[in-house]
């Protein structure tokens, strides 16, 4: 079976629910094709077991009846998916997408996250002006948490105020179902992570 192959029958059994993915093959093939978007990802040694989100649901956090999850993060980092911004594949029926981001940080992670952003936000702001990104993220920056004022010791009329209030950051690009189930996929998040690499350049 071929590293494409082994994607889409890993991507078939999180449609179908049928048994749990192999999330961490999934997270070895991006780490296999990492020289063509981040060397540094390609040089980095694999860690599986921070290669992607849980995936069973705890009893007490239980969404319906499900022992799944309906959705899960794939990462491909140099560093630790809550520590450093890595490249992410989501993958949920319906909703699925890929990008750049840090969106679950630790609380020192979102310290210096929150930091960066008061130190250069022209340097972030030319990176959401750059052409590339635009067209392949055409929402700029996301966050999966957004808090409703600005964390203590910022400022409301900072400039960064509208990311301070993020609880994590990143970048989004959707990703259609059918294409999930397609070998193309690799091409396309090829071209979604070399545009946000710059991204990850400017946090880490």
């Amino acid at each position: 079976m071929t590293k494409a192959e082994n994607h889409l029958e890993n991507a078939r059994n999180l449609f179908n629910q049928t048994e749990p993915p192999l999330f961490t093959g999934i997270a070895m093939t991006l780490h296999d094709y990492a020289d063509r978007f981040d060397p540094f990802v390609a040089q980095a040694k694999i860690k599986p077991k921070q290669s992607y989100t849980k995936f069973f649901q705890e009893p007490r956090e239980r969404v319906g009846r499900e022992f799944y999850r309906a959705d899960v993060d794939v990462f491909a980092t140099a560093g630790h998916p809550s520590e450093n911004f890595g490249y992410y594949l989501h993958i949920e029926p319906g909703n699925c997408h890929a990008g750049a981001a840090l969106f679950q940080p630790s609380k020192e992670a979102l310290t210096r996250l929150r930091n960066r952003l008061v130190d250069d936000l022209d340097g972030l702001n030319d990176i959401l002006a750059d052409t590339e990104f635009k067209t392949v993220f055409p929402d700029g920056l996301v966050t999966r948490k957004e808090l409703g004022t600005v964390p203590d010791g910022f400022k409301s009329s900072d400039p960064a105020a509208p990311y301070l209030k993020m609880v994590g950051l990143g970048c989004r690009h959707n990703l259609s179902d059918e294409l999930m189930l397609n070998e193309a996929v690799i091409d396309k998040l090829i071209e979604v992570f070399r545009a946000g690499r710059q991204l990850i350049g400017h946090f880490d």
